[in-house]
């Protein structure tokens, strides 16, 4: 081991060991930025070669995460907006999403994945491998990882909305009976992350300070982590640093 290792593993050491006792996320969401960004900062020619550079670290995030005691983590994985990207760029993108999914979802995996987004947007093929990832890891035990693909957070409440619409109708509730009736938590109820708690902590990497509609009715009360780090160099000691800022942290909940 060189010496930038060495001191590289007892930082890390003390880090982990500055969170004995400490607060844990239950629900930790992570927006996965910088790919683009690392890939021309690389010399790469292709920016998907750092798509899948980012897509190699989401098994060690995910371990970090279950050591830890993280019950649920989500993984913005592709918005509503980046499918109007250039098909040349997509596709591959695409094809790098099937994979983690399937890889995730494999026999030797204790995850359970679940899919949240609005995959009638997606193509059919990525839609029905992301289905099949989530039916094939429903009975796992370990942490629940959200992969948010095709995913926009003003869609998600517009979807929400409309499903408790369908709901209600087809329960001959007339629209009056509704608008005295509905609250937050009728909302809630139809949200791609249903029966799940909101994030505690959320974390977006490559310095970018903005949300950009991810979560954004569940990210309410959620604290926020802005790392410097491209997405595929974020390390172990940048996700113990967010655990130690949130757990420094005195939670208000909006007071």
């Amino acid at each position: 081991m060189d010496l930038r290792s060495a001191i590289y593993s007892v930082y890390e050491r003390r880090l982990r060991q500055s969170l004995n006792g400490a607060a844990v996320p239950r629900h930790v969401a992570v927006m996965l930025d910088g790919n683009r960004r690392w890939a021309r900062a690389a010399g790469l020619s292709d920016v998907n070669d750092g798509h899948a550079a980012g897509a190699e670290l989401i098994d060690q995030l995910l371990e970090w995460c279950a050591e830890v005691g993280v019950e649920h983590v989500t993984l913005w994985l592709l918005s509503t907006d980046n499918l109007t990207r250039d098909p040349a760029e997509l596709v591959p993108l695409l094809k790098i999403i099937e994979n983690v999914a399937g890889q995730l979802s494999a026999d030797d995996r204790r995850w359970r994945v679940n899919v949240v987004g609005a995959l009638d947007l997606l193509p059919a093929d990525t839609a029905g491998v992301l289905k099949a990832a989530e039916e094939r890891s429903a009975d796992k035990t370990g942490l629940t990882v959200n992969l948010a693909v095709g995913y926009g957070g003003r869609r998600e409440i517009a979807d929400a909305v409309r499903s408790l619409l369908q709901e209600q109708a087809q329960a001959g509730t007339s629209i009056e009976e509704l608008a005295e009736s509905i609250d937050v938590e009728h909302i809630a109820d139809h949200l791609y992350t249903k029966g799940q708690p909101d994030p505690d902590l959320v974390i977006r990497t490559s310095g970018e300070q903005r949300l950009s509609g991810f979560l954004l009715w569940q990210s309410a009360h959620s604290e926020f982590y802005f790392c410097d780090a491209l997405w595929p160099d974020f390390r172990k000691v940048d996700f113990l640093r967010a655990l130690r800022d949130f757990s420094e942290r005195q939670r208000r909940f909006g007071a």
